[in-house]
């Protein structure tokens, strides 16, 4: 029996469906926390030190989350992923797709440099010139987005909406992030979260907030839809520009009735979504690495 890797600090539901579906296929799961990890290169046969596997490593890695920390913890858990591909263990997502996506300012510009619809956004560190920017998007009628550029589930987003506000701009340890706030079509907030799994757009659902933010963690309601042809693929083609294995991808259609992609997770969350979905996500996800990614001989 192979025995998988899923890193994380909180395995809660998601892990507990993880395992499930690993086991359904008969493979054995452990959590790792990324914190507990070690290089240890004075050891040619093992050079990865992961808990639970303590005399080889694992057959395959599945990436549940990154913890935070220090510009030097965050790269030191990046290379963990790195040294695992390299040494030929598949990882899902891979650091590289994690590396890209993790860092808001580089999804934002891959976005736009592969040609796909993203709101206006500006990633600098000098504090006089995003008050400039802010003051100019205020006064031309529009709102801005404050975001770290590390971060999730709307942890730390702030909205700019009137002058004073300008007064508690704040940055993410020295670097402004701010996007362009994109009304949406019809009442209310709503976006639609797209999950993708090797190259295809397996579910959906609409996400309407309580307020301008849309994050099921912050008590936005999800509704059941319908996926066309023009929301699938750019949600495909924003996973491809990341290099992901699988994402879930926040679309918003603008009052003028076009879409924008405002975010892509490579760890997204989907207790959500499997809630108004039929396809077991959980499922989908294990069969694509075990079937696509891992050794038949595994």
């Amino acid at each position: 029996m192979s025995h998988i890797a899923i890193f994380t600090d909180d395995p809660g539901w998601h892990g507990k469906q993880l395992c499930l579906a690993f086991a359904a296929r008969g493979h054995h799961a452990s959590y790792v926390s990324l914190t507990e990890c070690r290089l240890q290169l004075d050891n040619a046969c093992l050079p990865v030190y992961l808990p639970g596997f303590a005399d080889r490593l694992p057959n395959a890695v599945f990436v549940r989350g990154v913890p935070g920390g220090s510009l030097e913890e965050v790269v030191f858990y990046l290379d963990i992923l790195h040294t695992l591909k390299m040494l030929g263990i598949p990882v899902y997502n891979h650091g590289r797709a994690i590396e890209l996506s993790v860092d808001k300012g580089m999804t934002s510009f891959l976005l736009q440099h592969n040609g796909l619809p993203t709101p206006q956004t500006w990633v600098l560190r000098d504090r006089e010139q995003a008050l400039a920017i802010a003051g100019q998007e205020l006064a031309a009628g529009h709102y801005l987005i404050s975001k770290p550029l590390f971060g999730s589930q709307g942890e730390g987003i702030r909205r700019i909406e009137k002058s004073t506000d300008l007064l508690w701009l704040t940055s993410s340890h020295g670097i402004y992030y701010l996007q362009r706030f994109i009304e949406c079509d019809g009442d209310g907030y709503s976006d639609v979260r797209v999950f993708v799994i090797n190259g295809h757009a397996v579910a959906a659902m609409r996400r309407r907030g309580i307020s301008w933010l849309n994050n099921v963690a912050r008590g936005a309601s999800c509704e059941t839809i319908i996926l066309d042809n023009e929301i699938s693929e750019l949600a495909i083609q924003a996973t491809a520009a990341l290099q992901m294995d699988y994402a879930g991808v926040d679309i918003i259609r603008d009052a003028a009735g076009r879409y924008q992609i405002i975010e892509v997770n490579s760890v997204p969350a989907w207790k959500g979504l499997q809630s108004v979905c039929q396809i077991d996500i959980a499922a989908s996800l294990v069969n694509d690495l075990l079937d696509r990614l891992m050794q038949p001989s595994c």
